[in-house]
Parts: structure tokens; C-alpha cells; sequence
């Protein structure tokens, strides 16, 4: 009887929502299967794409499953596991986002009937760990290596990996066209790691086919002054003076006070401003520098005295766009124009302003260093051409991976149905409840292929039968074929060149059964919703406090209001 009178323990604020065990590891694992269901339409060559409509009233009209999981601004705890794997897998290798996301949907989903049966989530999580190691070994040993081929076959086989990346995009009518362009850009920045030197800059207008490359720089002309149309617009072999100060004459900024005896001497001081600035002009004509860019105001003074000598003259470049021009042409940014030497200016091949679309564009190709590239995008709606820059980074990321990690294994689901094979064979020679984990795991390997049917209007359990079949052939002569999209059928992905570089499917595989793990071992989630609502209220009584000053400081004898 005195066990019963005892007083509770509270050992939490008053107020917090507390779910656990098996129900909240339930509703977990729904959240996150409907999170995948958002994106799975979006997966493969015939996915339909999302329209998202925000709060300010910006539309964007994507199918990169990081774009969608960013913007759909996921509240869930446990969903939002989702997300991170998305923009883990895109900045990590820049495609595969929505198979992240669906093979870790799928391999929750696989987990719930087990959940449900009393099964402890700790051993799902051990199965699951060994059956995810497994299949990246397994991808390891089926990937085929592209090292040791000519700069030619090395580039067409590039080419083919950026392709199958393109085809799922809203591009993908165009995949060859800008798979060359992407292969190009890649191979001019060489070995250099930063995305930032390939430059991509957005034109309205056009077709798509009216995009081009440039195997050097490009920016949109910046704003001019008066005596601009006088300068030269085309050079062949210029020099380049890179600068970051201004040409201009300035005022004073402080409140600066100078005090004359003699008003004659107002005239010298006037001169002096005068000759300070051309003494910085005559400096620049003297280094022999055809092209001179500025990161600051190159102003109208400036620009007529440029213009007057044959010289092409820009201020207010972007540092993006002047770090790009130094890189390609070998030169080097000045803070001074005082003793300008021959190697710190830069040269290109040829330098011409050219008219794209409504702009006027200058454009330094031929570069030396060769360290940088630009890719010039058209279309007709903004929307259209955004997606078309996210298709592409998505390809030129897949591209430097396949540059790097130089093996490939077969796309089109073909590596996934191989591989579910590989581990259903290798449950049997388990004893025990995890040959059931393991074979569920392998089973929702499987989504990838199936998916791919879905969205494109066949019949997947007929697919999928077909795929088993061939993949089950003892000759082991079926492990390159998968889903073939225009037919409806099966058909060898790898002679199809149907590519995707090793590193993609690895990465999306541990990324997932990691997510898939970290959801299941979850078992409480603590919630505390007054939180937000007691910074509201202590800031009130602050700011009560703040009013009420008066009363607090009363003193003996006032009377009370």
C-alpha cells in the first residue's frame, strides 16, 4: 500500500510529449516511407519532374531528388535523416539522390513486418550492416576499370557515364550534345579540384542547342562608362592586367579639412588629384597590357583614356569571374599599378566581345593554363534553364568521379538486380534470422529496377521476372542486363552504354543501409513543444519587466495605482 502512495518522479519539464518503443519506431519508419514515396517518381530516364512552389512565390521545377528533399523543408525528426543522406550523397558525388533516398525507404519498409513480429531492431541492424558490406564488395569486384585507354576512348567513355546521368534529366532529349560539353569542361580544369572554375552562366533565349562552350572565360559585360564604344573589341595574342583597385577620381571619404593661406594654392591641390590618377593610367598603358579588368569602378575618365590608346578596359568584375581569368591566362591579381612586371600579366589566344541572346558577352579563350571553362546555357524559361544548370553540375560531378575512381559497373538497375542475386545465394549458407534480414534487404535492392518500370508505364512484376531469370543463368553471363526503357524489355546495359561510375552505387548503398540503421535504432523520441512557446513568454515578461519598471520602484507611502 505505501509502494502505491509514493508521488510520481517527474524528471522532465511539464509539457513534454514523450513516444517510445515499438509504435514510435513504427511511425518513424512511416515517415520516411512516405519521404521516399515524394521522390520515387521522379527516379529514371522516364521520372516526371516536381514543381515546388515556396512561400515567396519562387517556383522551381526539378526531378534532382537534393533539390526536391531541400526544398520540400521536411519538419519530421527522423525523415529528416532523409534529407541529409540526399545532400550527403549530392555533394559527395553528385548524383544519385533520389536512389539514396529510395533504397533507404525500401530497406525500412522491408524492416516493418519484422518490427512488428517482435523482432529487436539490433539485429535487423546487424544483418543489415553485413548484408551493405557485401554488396560493396561485390560492386567492387563487377566494376569494370577505364585506366590505361587513350585520351580519345578515355573521353568517349566519359562522355557515355555523363550521358546516362543526363538521360533522367529535363535535358535528356539533348544528353549527347552536353555530355561533350561536360567531358570538355572537365578535361580543362585538369586535376584541379575546385567545381568553382568551371563557370556555367545563364542566357534566356534560344534553344538549348544554342548553348556552347568556351575552353576558357566568359562573363556577362559588366557596367560601362561613357567612351566605351570607342575601345577595341576583338584582340589576338593580348596581354592582361588583372587588378583590384579603382581608376577613378574620389572624393574624400572622411570629412577632410585642408587650409589655405594663398588661394592660389587651391589650383596645386586640384592638380594633384588629377595627376595621381593618370599617373596610375600612364602606369597601366606602360606595362603593354591590351585588356585591363578590375574587381572595382574603372570609371569614365579612365575608360576614354583607355579607349583613346586601343586598350579594352572593364571595372566591377566579379572575384569569381577574375579568379577564373587568372587561373586561365596565367596572370596574377594587382593591388598597386606601381612596378607592373611582364609575369603577372596574363594572355590568351584571342579575346572577343560577342552578343548571346540580349547580353553582350567578353570572352577570353585560347587560354594558356587552360585551368578553366566556361559553359553559356539557353533556353527559353528561367525555370527550364535552372534545371538545365542542376542536370549539369550533376554530370560534371559524375564525370570527375569517373575521372578519379576510374571504374564503372552497368546502370539501369542491372548492377542492383546482380547484386540482390548475390545476396539471396548468400543467405542460404546462414543459419538463423538474419538469412531472412539479409534476403529482405536483397529484395529491396530490387526497387531500383522496378522503379524504373513504374515510371515508365511497363509492366514491372514482368520486368523483374525476366531480370531474375537472366541473372539466375549459371554462365554468370546475365549480370550486365537490366531494365531497357525503350523497349519495355531487358537488355545489356553496359553494351547499351548504360554507365554509371562504381563510386555512385557504393556510396548510395552505404548511405542508405547507414540511414536505414540509424532509424532503426530509435526507440523514443523526447519532444519538448513549450520550448518555443516559453522563449515567447520570457521575452513577454522581459519586456513586461522593462514596462513595469515604474511599480517595481515604488517606494513607502506612494499611493497605489
Amino acid at each position: 500500500m505505501a509502494a502505491m502512495l509514493q508521488p510520481q518522479i517527474i524528471l522532465l519539464k511539464e509539457g513534454t510529449d514523450t513516444s517510445q518503443g515499438k509504435p514510435q519506431l513504427i511511425s518513424n519508419i512511416n515517415a520516411c516511407m512516405v519521404v521516399a514515396d515524394a521522390v520515387r517518381s521522379t527516379l529514371g530516364p522516364r521520372g516526371m519532374d516536381k514543381l515546388i512552389h515556396d512561400e515567396k512565390g519562387n517556383t522551381t521545377i526539378s526531378n534532382d531528388g537534393a533539390t526536391i528533399m531541400k526544398l520540400l523543408d521536411i519538419v519530421h525528426p527522423a525523415a529528416k535523416i532523409l534529407v541529409d543522406i540526399a545532400k550527403s550523397q549530392d555533394s559527395e558525388v553528385g548524383d544519385g539522390t533520389t536512389t539514396v533516398v529510395l533504397l533507404a525507404g525500401e530497406f525500412l519498409k522491408e524492416a516493418k513486418p519484422f518490427i512488428e513480429d517482435g523482432v529487436h531492431p539490433q539485429n535487423l541492424i546487424r544483418s543489415y550492416r553485413t548484408a551493405a558490406y557485401l554488396a560493396i564488395n561485390k560492386i567492387k569486384e563487377l566494376a569494370v576499370s577505364i585506366e590505361g585507354k587513350s585520351l580519345e576512348e578515355k573521353k568517349s567513355l566519359l562522355a557515355k557515364c555523363a550521358a546516362t546521368t543526363l538521360s533522367s534529366k529535363l535535358i535528356g532529349g539533348e544528353k549527347e550534345f552536353f555530355a561533350t560539353m561536360v567531358v570538355d569542361a572537365v578535361m580543362a580544369i585538369g586535376n584541379d579540384d575546385r567545381l568553382n572554375l568551371i563557370g556555367i552562366k545563364k542566357v534566356p533565349g534560344g534553344t538549348m542547342r544554342d548553348s556552347f562552350f568556351v575552353n576558357g572565360v566568359a562573363f556577362k559585360k559588366t557596367f560601362s562608362y561613357a567612351g566605351f564604344e570607342q575601345q577595341p573589341k576583338q584582340f589576338v595574342n593580348p596581354k592582361i592586367l588583372l587588378l583590384n583597385i579603382e581608376l577613378e577620381l574620389k572624393s574624400e571619404k572622411e570629412n577632410a579639412e585642408i587650409r589655405l593661406s594663398d588661394p592660389l594654392q587651391y589650383q596645386s591641390i586640384v592638380d594633384a588629384e588629377w595627376n595621381i590618377i593618370y599617373d596610375k593610367l600612364d602606369k597601366c598603358v606602360k606595362s603593354g597590357a591590351k585588356i585591363v579588368l578590375s574587381r572595382l569602378a574603372i570609371g569614365d575618365l579612365a575608360t576614354q583614356y583607355f579607349a583613346d590608346r586601343d586598350i579594352f578596359c572593364a571595372g566591377r568584375v566579379t572575384e569569381e569571374d577574375l579568379k577564373r581569368v587568372a587561373a586561365a591566362t596565367g596572370g596574377t591579381v594587382q593591388t598597386t599599378v606601381n612596378n607592373i612586371l611582364d609575369e603577372v600579366l596574363g594572355s590568351c589566344e584571342l579575346f572577343e566581345e560577342k552578343q548571346v541572346g540580349n547580353d553582350r558577352f567578353n570572352i577570353f579563350s585560347g587560354c594558356p593554363s587552360g585551368q578553366t571553362a566556361t559553359i553559356v546555357l539557353r533556353g527559353g524559361a528561367d525555370q527550364f534553364i535552372e534545371e538545365a544548370e542542376r542536370s549539369l553540375h550533376d554530370a560534371i560531378m559524375i564525370v570527375r568521379r569517373a575521372l578519379k575512381n576510374s571504374t564503372v559497373v552497368a546502370g539501369g538497375g542491372a548492377i542492383d538486380m546482380e547484386i540482390s542475386r548475390f545476396l539471396r545465394q548468400h543467405a542460404r549458407t546462414i543459419a538463423g534470422k538474419s538469412q531472412l534480414f539479409i534476403n529482405s534487404f536483397a529484395k529491396a535492392l530490387e526497387i531500383i529496377p522496378r522503379q524504373l518500370c513504374d515510371n515508365a508505364g511497363f509492366d514491372a512484376t514482368d520486368v523483374l521476372n525476366k531480370l531474375r531469370q537472366k541473372h539466375a543463368l549459371p554462365s554468370g553471363e546475365g549480370a550486365r542486363y537490366g531494365v531497357d526503357i525503350n523497349t519495355g524489355g531487358i537488355a545489356d546495359s553496359f553494351a547499351n552504354f548504360v554507365w554509371e561510375p562504381a563510386v555512385v552505387k557504393i556510396n548510395a548503398i552505404n548511405a542508405a543501409a547507414e540511414a536505414a540503421c540509424l532509424i532503426l535504432s530509435v526507440d523514443e523520441t523526447v519532444k519538448n513543444p513549450k520550448s518555443e512557446s516559453a522563449q515567447g513568454e520570457a521575452a513577454a515578461s522581459a519586456m513586461g519587466r522593462g514596462r513595469g519598471g515604474a511599480f517595481r520602484g515604488r517606494g513607502r507611502g506612494m499611493r497605489r495605482r
